[in-house]
């Protein structure tokens, strides 16, 4: 259930029916509107049976939400949400890019791909400090000072810094260094993990699990979010099916469904999506047109001497013209006004 307050509710008509609500032995969670207040109601909601909720002072209406997720819904959010994430807003009107390597390989890699991701346009610099691998022998990362490396490429760049958390305990150093934490396919339902990033007051980048339904990803975005982190980007990245191709199937329906679902910004990763670079940029158009808020593209000064992702890793050149296209593409959409996902 959510309850919508009064544009001109006190913050006493506010109190009055969190009170109400606790009373019944339920939790409510505020969320802030350009106009008005909305109240989410979290637990059963028959305890509310005897409360005559709409006849408070302060409140409009009450609406019952059929969906799990409660926090995550457009039901009880109307209006998008736009995640601001140290000035960079995504959800806004211009779609955010988060490009970098796989992995950060050394000081040097690291700082020659953030200026090549700074010279196209992109907002963030991804690069994974720890590096959960299918392989035990695969490299694993630079863990703290790969770290220290991407701390030292946003002073010298200006770009936002993702990357990704793996365990409970590494949610800490990571948070120091990062201004976004990324919560990755294998670990989208370690409930865990996302109840303790939910409480680490930084913005999560969450994947979509590798088989993972809409249902059950947007169930996962809600566990972060009743922790009290509101700041919640959900990152479409291809799920697995029988097909062989391709690395992953890039399922860019989750964009529209994600539209109509929910609240949260969404964006696409075509490099894991297809593990194929030729297709990252069509993929990357697709999704923009699709209404995605932004892309994640992994980028390598060689990528044939990667150590991780090389041939989904777009080379200098090709990130380049990449960008170039996202920028025409986006502005078309933008001034066509061809997408509008709110009822």
């Amino acid at each position: 259930m959510v309850i919508i307050m009064k544009s001109d509710a006190s913050q006493e008509n506010i109190s009055g029916v969190i009170k109400a609500i606790s009373d019944a032995g339920l939790e409510g969670k505020i969320m802030e509107g350009s106009q008005q207040k909305i109240i989410g109601v979290i637990g059963d909601k028959t305890k509310l049976a005897s409360v005559a909720i709409d006849a408070l002072p302060g409140v409009e209406s009450s609406v019952a939400i059929s969906r799990s997720y409660k926090l995550a819904s457009r039901e009880f959010h109307p209006k998008s949400s736009v995640i601001d994430v140290g000035g960079v807003k995504i959800g806004g009107d211009e779609p955010v890019v988060m490009a970098g390597p796989c992995a950060v390989e050394s000081r040097e890699q690291l700082f020659e791909a953030a200026d090549i991701v700074k010279s196209g346009g992109a907002q963030f610099l991804r690069g994974g400090a720890y590096k959960p691998r299918t392989s035990p022998y695969s490299f694993q990362g630079l863990e703290i000072v790969g770290l220290k490396y991407l701390a030292e490429a946003r002073e010298r760049t200006g770009l936002k810094i993702v990357t990704e958390v793996t365990t409970v305990d590494g949610i800490a150093p990571v948070a120091e260094y990062a201004d976004m934490l990324q919560i990755g396919a294998r670990n989208m339902q370690n409930f865990g993990l996302l109840k303790e990033v939910g409480k680490c007051g930084k913005p999560i980048l969450l994947k979509r699990g590798l088989a993972a339904t809409i249902d059950e990803w947007l169930n996962a975005a809600e566990y972060i979010m009743n922790e009290g982190n509101p700041d919640v980007v959900l990152c479409e990245r291809g799920i697995r099916t029988y097909e062989t191709y391709t690395r992953n199937t890039l399922d860019l329906s989750a964009v529209a469904a994600i539209k109509h679902l929910s609240h949260l910004p969404i964006i696409v990763d075509p490099s894991h999506g297809t593990g194929k670079w030729r297709m990252v940029k069509p993929m990357a158009f697709a999704a923009i047109a699709a209404g995605a808020d932004g892309l994640m593209t992994e980028v390598h000064p060689n990528p044939a001497k990667a150590l991780s992702d090389g041939p989904q890793s777009l080379t200098p050149e090709n990130y380049l013209e990449l960008m170039s296209g996202v920028k025409k593409l986006s502005k078309f959409l933008h001034d066509e006004n061809l997408f509008s996902y709110e009822e």
